[in-house]
């Protein structure tokens, strides 16, 4: 065997470890998912905010992990997954990018207003791979943001429960209980929207990374009575196209913030990684 085909060999035997900045509602599907067997991919480690009751859940996996540190995910793994609570983000983040790690973010809204982390993985030789999470069209905008777009516009409705702990809405008080008709929260950029919503506006920020960036994509984002899903609406207008797109998202019993499309969108990212076939962007 050549040099050449040994070398084709073992890129494709090549097995990416993964490891887990979280173990709630998002990373505990993906653990179970990864620990069940993947070609291609293995659970490495995973770090979570109550580290006994973590390592009493990885205990009943068939193949158990240890439980790190969100700075320590870095070590054992090619790729890391960061599904901890935004005010974590540097914790994961930095430590993979540092290392010339491949990091998914969910918590999309803090690269968002830490965009000085991108040019750093470019020094490092790292990736940053941002999954299409709880949205849809991502690939549709990205292509059109080859040509020229006019403008971008997304407009959230999410059930008042999803937002009474939001940032915006806990210092100024706002009660959101008892609610008869839509109130609107906030319009402006995505990037203000990042600042006031840490954890609520992750769809957004990854809308504006596919466009035309946060500073120039308009976002909306209202308390909705009427709503019993996580609903989002595009509308895109460019030089090669012009669409609008809704997705109502099913949110997840444990965390009403979080749809339960976002851990099989991880999910579908991981997969699409290692896929003889992948489609789409």
């Amino acid at each position: 065997m050549t040099g050449k085909s040994l070398d084709m060999t073992q890129a494709q035997t090549k097995i990416l470890r993964v490891a887990l900045g979280g173990l709630g509602t998002i990373g505990w599907p993906i653990a179970q998912w990864l620990d069940h067997g993947v070609d291609g991919l293995e659970l490495a480690a995973v770090s979570a905010g109550n580290r006994p009751r973590a390592e009493g859940k990885v205990a009943g996996l068939a193949t158990p992990v240890p439980v790190v540190g969100l700075s320590e995910l870095a070590e054992s793994a090619d790729v890391v997954v960061e599904c901890a609570p935004p005010e974590l983000f540097d914790e994961t983040a930095k430590p993979a990018i540092e290392a010339g790690r491949i990091l998914m973010p969910l918590s999309v809204t803090a690269l968002v207003t830490r965009m000085d982390l991108i040019e750093r993985a470019r020094s490092t030789g790292a990736r940053i791979i941002v999954p299409t999470g709880a949205l849809l069209g991502l690939d549709a905008v990205r292509a059109a943001a080859k040509g020229e777009i006019r403008s971008i516009v997304m407009k959230t409705h999410k059930p008042p429960k999803s937002l009474q702990s939001a940032k915006l809405v806990v210092e100024q008080g706002i009660n959101l209980s008892g609610l008869t008709k839509p109130k609107r929260l906030y319009s402006g950029t995505v990037m203000e929207a990042a600042k006031l919503f840490p954890a609520n506006v992750n769809v957004a920020c990854a809308l504006s990374l596919a466009g035309v960036g946060p500073d120039n994509t308009l976002y909306e984002i209202w308390a909705d009575p009427r709503v019993d899903r996580n609903t989002h609406t595009i509308l895109v207008d460019a030089d090669t196209v012009a669409f609008e797109m809704t997705i109502k998202n099913v949110p997840t019993e444990e965390n009403p913030a979080t749809g339960r499309l976002t851990p099989l969108s991880v999910i579908a990212t991981l997969e699409g990684m290692v896929s003889t076939l992948k489609v789409g962007t």
